[in-house]
């Protein structure tokens, strides 16, 4: 008699659990697709994003990779770096569509667009994100070489760079302006971490690092060697500006490098760029997570403090992508 009882209430349990999943079932599939309407508006287009960096120890490779975390966190896509001799081969590998998005020396990027120098013909396929900190020719000797200044160069065995470098342009352009050619001095064309390593075993007498405050080769540098920042003199770099306007008067903080005195020097905008076949709505999206994830770019490394939303168009060398042009006129209506 006792189950007979049981079968009563049994019935009624399973009619009040299928009753409350036929209720339930609506609201719980109105909710998955709210919810993959809300994720698929952070997705991008493309399902890759690789960014052409610089030299392994260089601000553009530690920047590179932060900014690619942050864009594979965002968006879930296969963000990763590329280590390269930086702006000329950047500028390059973008314009061949083998990367997505580099970081590239302005000065580099006008030649590109005006097709002079290292490019054959003016490039097209190529627009800019936002114009990003200011890369600071870093020109450095011993203490006892007697090299104090940019003259005293003639005659000396410098490093200038990786050849096609941003460093490299940079050096030559800065020689040239002060009456130095390539002829009066012993070139040799060397990374950031080989031209500290020659530094330091006597082979060469001065080097240039064109790079964001502080760079780690010189940091490590500084820590066996008589370091000597050399001085640009301000004057003669006023009037190579005329003619070169992307260069600008900068000084060395002093404590930079131990230096007690803050050291006149130049600096070059880095630039931003991306494909200009990518898409108005990626563009966006792009620049958006870079400028909302400023803080994580600045705790990566100290050069990204000069990135900042008020000078992102501040001295544009390509067009600008549409997307990112997009997102600054909303910041602008703000």
């Amino acid at each position: 008699m006792k189950s007979l009882n049981k079968m009563p209430l049994l019935a009624a349990m399973i009619a009040s659990s299928l009753a409350f999943t036929a209720c339930s079932s609506p609201s719980s599939e109105s909710s998955n697709n709210t919810e993959t309407a809300a994720t698929s508006t952070d997705k991008l287009e493309t399902e890759f994003v690789t960014i052409a960096t610089g030299g392994a120890s260089g601000p553009y490779n530690i920047i590179g990779t932060s900014l690619a975390e942050i864009y594979a966190k965002t968006f879930g896509v296969n963000a990763k770096t590329q280590t390269t001799g930086a702006s000329v081969e950047n500028v390059n590998l973008l314009t061949q569509s083998k990367v997505d998005m580099v970081l590239a020396l302005s000065d580099v990027v006008t030649d590109a667009v005006e097709g002079k120098n290292n490019f054959d013909a003016p490039i097209t396929n190529i627009q800019q994100i936002a114009v990003l900190y200011p890369n600071v020719i870093q020109l450095v000797s011993t203490q006892s070489s007697g090299i104090k200044n940019i003259e005293d160069l003639r005659g000396k065995r410098i490093a200038v760079g990786d050849q096609g470098s941003g460093t490299e342009v940079n050096a030559r352009t800065l020689l040239e302006g002060f009456g130095i050619t390539y002829d009066d001095v012993e070139v040799d064309y060397l990374g950031f971490a080989d031209a500290a390593d020659a530094m330091k075993a006597g082979k060469i007498e001065a080097a240039f690092f064109s790079s964001g405050l502080p760079n780690s080769s010189l940091l490590e540098l500084e820590q066996g060697l008589d370091l000597q920042l050399v001085t640009i003199n301000q004057g003669t770099l006023s009037k190579l500006i005329e003619s070169k306007p992307y260069f600008k008067t900068f000084e060395i903080p002093a404590g930079t490098y131990g230096n007690d005195t803050a050291i006149p020097s130049a600096a070059v905008m880095n630039a931003l760029l991306v494909r200009s076949d990518i898409s108005e709505d990626d563009g966006y999206k792009l620049t958006k997570a870079l400028f909302d994830n400023l803080e994580g770019l600045k705790n990566a490394h100290q050069a990204a403090s000069g990135i900042s939303l008020e000078t992102a168009q501040q001295g544009m060398v390509a067009p600008i992508h549409p997307g990112a042009k997009k997102y600054y006129d909303e910041q602008a209506a703000k």
